[in-house]
Parts: C-alpha cells; sequence; structure tokens
C-alpha cells in the first residue's frame, strides 16, 4: 500500500530534522561513512603522489636532493597505505583454531581402526 501524499511530507520533514539533529548517525546508516583507516589512506595517497611530483621536479631541474625527497614522501605515502589497508575492518585478527595435521588425524584413525577389532 503506497504512502499518501501527507504521509510522504511528514516522513520528508522527519528525515530532514533527523539529518540536522545527527548527520554523523545517518552518514554512517546510509553508509557514507568514513572511517579513520578510510581518511588514513586518502592522505597516503595524496602523500604517494605529491612525493611522484617532487621527484619528477627533481628530475627536471637535476637536484638530487629534490628527488630524494619526493622518493621518501612517496614511500612514506605508499606506507601508509598498506599499513591502514592491513588492519582490515575488524582491526586484530582473531587467533585460529589449531587444526590437527594430516599424519595426526592419520595415526588416529588407525588406532581406532586396530582397536575397535
Amino acid at each position: 500500500m503506497p504512502l499518501s501524499d501527507h504521509e510522504r511530507r511528514l516522513l520528508a520533514e522527519m528525515e530532514a530534522a533527523f539529518e540536522q539533529e545527527d548527520p554523523r548517525l545517518v552518514s554512517t546508516l546510509t553508509g557514507n561513512a568514513r572511517t579513520k583507516q578510510g581518511s588514513f589512506v586518502l592522505y597516503g595517497v595524496i602523500a604517494v603522489l605529491a612525493g611522484m611530483v617532487i621527484l619528477f621536479a627533481g628530475l627536471i631541474s637535476k637536484l638530487i636532493l629534490v628527488g630524494l625527497l619526493g622518493f621518501i614522501v612517496a614511500l612514506a605515502g605508499a606506507f601508509f597505505i598498506f599499513t591502514n589497508l592491513s588492519v582490515g575492518k575488524g582491526g586484530k585478527k582473531a587467533p585460529k583454531a589449531k587444526k590437527a595435521k594430516w599424519s595426526d588425524r592419520l595415526e588416529g584413525r588407525w588406532d581406532r581402526r586396530n582397536y575397535d577389532n
């Protein structure tokens, strides 16, 4: 059953009031929220691009120190990207349950088979 015009207007007013009251929660619920890790990855990408520009500026001007500085900035940006991507969404990974080795499972089967007779 579709909403009436009055109900649609009322719903739109409620949404607008909710957005003004708590925009952070609205962005989280709609999926548009940027996490700290996402922001750090974005900063890393910007640092890599800036480092490449500085590196090429050093190559064009034939100044070794400028080129070296650009390389260091790009390397730091890449490090920033990879350290924040490797953490993942859950933070620390839960330790996996220790799985029995293949040979241990075979020995267990052999023992069960011999003891059953």
